[in-house]
């Protein structure tokens, strides 16, 4: 049965055409558009007019960024080296452009591990992997620590003095007077039995007197019917030179009396020992006593050095050390001598240790207050030792580093001895044989501390 409906579209059309004749269209609502058609025309107008143009920059950008982030997960994959980066075909072997590395901040740190569990298990915290290119780039080099006889050489400057315990004070035994004197200044270089001075002394005089006069009577006595009296002559006559030897007299002065018979008013003294005058209070017609010291003479046979050696150097000198001495004035000679006292104090404001060395002066060349270059050897015996440049000392820890091969370089704690010219001596914490790092090793300790701060082992590539 056909439709008879009239659409409600064209019957409000009919109606409004029919009302426009007879009504104001002032006071006529606006015609509706149809639904489908103001749906549509109002999305366009909230969309703020978005054209087909724009609708496909949109799109670009959305398939740039994933496709960005695709090859950044792709590049990732292929340095972890896994399946997926298989199988996009970026395996570790492809080459790819690398960014340069400086020898001082390039050691890169990647998440890469020793292969298999057991080197990871075995290796220590801090232990870093450098490939051979790696090392010839930061010129990492390796020492051996190897046992070796020490000598330790300490080396100082040294003041020649004289032996204080050869000198000479030259003193007479009885009052008098000086009537000349031989030896006028101080510093003078004297030798034995040289004269010093004469001098006159009453006493000494009567002495040579009785001497005489015991003397002949010994020899008109000698042959006496009486044993009395030529003992008591022969008595009195060594008495008598007794007392003069005891003065000093010499022997061959006693005899020339004996021999000419006459008495010298003043008698000469001579010098006991060779050396240089220190003091000298001798002068001619001046009385002196017997508490006068009118010299004083040093034994120069021998003498006497001092230096001043380290406070850290105290524990290795004794009594007894060989020493060696220089001297500017002598090029190409060295004296021989030995440590004969270490003395049990230290210098205050120096914080050195004195130390007197005896060395012998048979040619009278070393003389007091000259300046010598020292030296004092100590044999310390065989010991395990490192070169000083394989040690970083940072005051509380002593490190090294320890090349393990194939690459690794594990850090170790090492106790040090003592530090001989170019080397320590090695206490705890290496063994004879194993090889440590001598160069480089404040760039291999950067690679390890920033691999313990990562928790992990660090490969340098």
């Amino acid at each position: 049965m056909p439709d008879t409906t009239t659409p409600s579209s064209e019957i409000t059309e009919d109606v409004l055409e029919i009302l426009r004749g007879t009504v104001d269209e002032s006071l006529l609502p606006e015609p509706k558009e149809p639904e489908p058609r103001r749906l549509v025309k109002a999305a366009h107008e909230g969309s703020g007019g978005l054209t087909r143009k724009r609708w496909l920059v949109l799109t670009g950008a959305v398939l740039l960024v994933v496709v960005l982030g695709f090859a950044g997960f792709a590049y990732w994959d292929r340095v972890s080296g896994s399946a997926v980066g298989q199988w996009l075909g970026l395996k570790s072997g492809q080459p790819m452009e690398q960014k340069a590395e400086s020898p001082m901040t390039g050691m890169e740190h990647g998440a890469a591990q020793p292969q298999g569990a057991k080197a990871m298990k075995d290796m220590v915290p801090g232990t870093v992997m450098l490939s051979v290119q790696k090392q010839q780039m930061i010129g990492v080099r390796s020492g051996e620590a190897k046992i070796m006889p020490l000598e330790k050489t300490i080396r100082t400057v040294g003041r020649v003095d004289y032996d204080v315990t050869k000198v000479a004070r030259v003193h007479t035994k009885i009052p008098g007077w000086i009537e000349k004197v031989y030896v006028d200044c101080e510093g003078q270089l004297i030798k034995r039995g040289q004269p010093l001075f004469t001098v006159y002394s009453p006493e000494l005089v009567s002495t040579q007197e009785e001497y005489l006069l015991a003397l002949r009577a010994k020899g008109q006595l000698v042959e006496s019917n009486f044993e009395e009296v030529s003992r008591g002559a022969q008595s009195l006559l060594a008495s008598t030179r007794r007392r003069l030897e005891l003065w000093d007299i010499s022997d061959q002065q006693i005899d020339e009396l004996a021999r000419t018979g006459q008495v010298q008013k003043a008698l000469t003294l001579y010098a006991p020992v060779d050396g240089v005058v220190l003091k000298r209070n001798a002068y001619e017609q001046t009385r002196i006593t017997t508490d006068t010291n009118v010299y004083e003479i040093a034994d120069l046979s021998t003498v006497w050095v001092y230096a001043d050696i380290y406070e850290y150097e105290m524990p290795l000198i004794k009594q007894g050390q060989m020493a060696s001495m220089k001297l500017s004035y002598f090029p190409g000679e060295t004296s021989r001598g030995k440590v004969t006292y270490v003395y049990p104090y230290l210098e205050g404001k120096t914080r050195t240790l004195k130390v007197r060395m005896e060395f012998p002066n048979p040619n009278l060349k070393l003389r007091p207050d000259m300046y010598a270059d020292v030296e004092i050897k100590i044999s310390l015996g065989k010991s395990l030792v490192v070169s000083e440049e394989a040690v970083m000392d940072s005051g509380v820890r002593q490190l090294v580093f320890v090349d393990k091969g194939n690459g690794y370089f594990e850090p170790r704690d090492v106790k040090l001895g003592l530090k001989l010219d170019h080397y320590y001596q090695i206490l705890e914490g290496l063994k004879p044989g194993e090889k440590v790092v001598t160069s480089a090793n404040f760039l291999v300790d950067s690679e390890s501390r920033l691999s313990t701060a990562t928790g992990g082992m660090s490969h340098g590539k």
